[in-house]
């Protein structure tokens, strides 16, 4: 495996930790998730953690394995990042530190939407190439 290859997969298999810890996370400690969803009016919260729980457990299992779907699991995962950076971190109506942390939080959820766009574009790339290899 080049060091190229090497990166790539840690890369990816870095990534997907954070979806798949937080998935589990929520799946063993729910409690403080659904205060936050209670806290924003996310009814009913039992379904919303549940598919929270589902996707980011198996989006992240995709991603992590880089099995086909991986670059749907990624674009799914981005929009997901994303969505999560309206909701929960809505620095604009805070002040002082607490303001500070939640816009550090936003950016740095910005920057991993970014990284999961890179790879999705990576990983529908190869897949294309793939298939083209296979045609011939």
């Amino acid at each position: 495996m080049t060091l190229q290859n090497s990166a790539y997969v840690a890369g990816r298999a870095g990534l997907a930790s954070l979806f798949l810890l937080g998935g589990l996370n929520k799946l063993f400690s729910g409690d403080a998730t659904s205060s936050r969803l209670q806290e924003i009016g996310l009814e009913p919260i039992g379904v919303f953690l549940s598919l929270t729980i589902g996707f980011e457990l198996i989006a992240g299992l995709t991603l992590a394995v880089g099995i086909r779907f991986a670059w749907i699991a990624a674009m799914g995962l981005a929009a997901f990042t994303l969505t999560t950076n309206a909701l929960f971190h809505r620095f604009w109506e805070l002040d002082g530190e607490l303001a500070a942390l939640e816009l550090s939080l936003f950016f740095k959820n910005i920057a991993i939407a970014g990284a999961l766009l890179a790879l999705a574009s990576v990983e529908y790339a190869s897949l294309k190439q793939r298939a083209v290899l296979t045609v011939k």
